[in-house]
């Protein structure tokens, strides 16, 4: 009899165990529940560690010409006209070099000295002259005073007349080669013959090559330095036939570089040729490139897009649009509720409708709720990202048209690099509750 009492405990106890495990767990899930009812779906937080791992990049809604257009390729090209290639007008020995690859120069400015004895004899020549020229005008002036006075031969005026034109015409020339070298022969004395001039630059630029070093010897044949000036880059984009009448002069064009896509580049349409290119039928439609030139370089291969018509449209970067279950989203950053926030709007409006019961349920998932918040108190802040639906529109030079399906605030941050990785945390997140 004293068994059969003992066993009967063992079994009320293991009973309401059960009901007390069972009861546990049905709060558990029911708070669960309650949690996954005020989550957004539409979003996702990620602290500033995950940013950066990820390298999320932001950027805005922008207006691009995307519609009516036309794909072409080009190349880069600095008209001649703005290129220089530097010589010396007479041969001689580098003395100097003052300049570099990559150095900026202005016209007029010296880049390199050179030295020569012939310089010396030049001047030496130019002075003497000049002095037997001033001789021979006295000269003139005294035979023509005895012709006057018939105390004198004609022919003794007619023959020191033209040995001072024969003078004259020599310290001519040699004056104009002096200048040329770069020597003003009118300040030149005795005193100040020189045996090194300059070579300067015939135009404003950057210095793309030097081709000689110190003490080589040039002459006329071969070149000092070149220097391009960028600030006239065009580009030349070519179309083909069929494509031809579409083409009008002040056209734009959206450029990128075809090795480096990253940037984009403007340029207007000037002039378009009536000739074809050798041994192609496209023709060559000329372009002045717009805006900083910085990084591109005469030669350089571009990819463009040419608006063909003015209407411009809402666009972001073609890897701002992720895709999912076959609708295309941007993220953007929100100022969403938190999850703690939904959780205590919910136990207010459930103390309203159902009285004093639900308040100390409400009490309890406060105090949850106030334990989850000393849990996080020492997580990093992060920024949370909306999932906004868009229709995807025309693709190109690295941009894509786009139709927002749910409005937005005007001038919404947009994810431009790392969308991908909010959407698969996106997917995780669902993923989990989903269990």
């Amino acid at each position: 009899m004293k068994n059969i009492t003992i066993i009967s405990i063992i079994a009320i106890s293991i009973f309401f165990s059960s009901c007390g495990s069972s009861s546990s767990t049905k709060e558990a899930e029911a708070e669960t529940e309650h949690h996954d009812e005020h989550e957004n779906p539409s979003t996702a937080s990620l602290t500033e560690a995950q940013m950066k791992s990820i390298k999320i990049e932001f950027g805005t809604i922008e207006k691009k010409q995307l519609t009516a257009s036309l794909k072409a390729n080009g190349i880069l090209k600095v008209p001649n006209q703005n290129k220089a290639t530097i010589n010396s007008l007479m041969g001689g020995v580098i003395n100097s070099i003052l300049v570099s690859a990559g150095n900026t120069v202005t016209k007029g400015q010296v880049i390199a000295t050179i030295k020569n004895t012939l310089f010396i004899t030049m001047q030496e020549e130019y002075l003497s002259v000049s002095s037997k020229a001033a001789l021979s005008e006295l000269e003139v002036s005294r035979q023509k005073d005895l012709q006057a006075g018939n105390a004198g031969a004609l022919k003794n005026y007619q023959s020191v007349e033209s040995e001072l034109k024969i003078l004259k015409a020599r310290k001519t020339s040699l004056q104009k080669q002096l200048e040329l070298i770069g020597i003003n022969a009118n300040s030149l004395s005795n005193e100040n013959i020189q045996s090194v001039v300059n070579i300067t630059s015939p135009i404003t630029g950057v210095v793309s090559n030097v081709l000689v070093n110190i003490g080589s010897y040039v002459d006329v044949n071969k070149p000092v330095a070149e220097i391009v000036d960028n600030s006239q880059l065009h580009l030349d984009l070519y179309v083909y036939e069929k494509d031809l009448q579409k083409m009008k002069v002040g056209q734009t064009i959206h450029f990128t570089l075809t090795n480096n896509a990253g940037k984009e580049y403007d340029a207007d349409v000037y002039a378009i040729s009536n000739t074809f290119e050798e041994s192609t039928k496209a023709i060559a439609v000329h372009a002045m490139v717009k805006g900083d030139k910085t990084g591109l370089i005469d030669g350089m291969s571009i990819s463009a897009l040419v608006s063909l018509e003015n209407a411009n449209v809402d666009a972001v970067p073609t890897n701002a649009i992720v895709s999912h279950d076959g609708q295309d989203y941007i993220f953007v950053v929100t100022d969403a509720h938190t999850e703690a926030e939904h959780h205590e709007e919910g136990d207010k409006e459930e103390h309203d409708e159902h009285g004093h019961k639900h308040t100390e349920k409400g009490h309890e998932k406060e105090g949850h709720k106030h334990s989850e918040n000393e849990e996080s108190g020492h997580e990093e802040e992060g920024i949370t990202f909306e999932k906004i639906p868009v229709r995807k529109g025309t693709t190109d030079v690295g941009y894509s048209e786009i139709t927002l399906l749910k409005d937005i605030p005007q001038n919404s941050k947009v994810v431009v690099n790392g969308a991908f990785f909010i959407l698969a945390k996106m997917n995780n997140k669902g993923e989990g509750h989903s269990h």
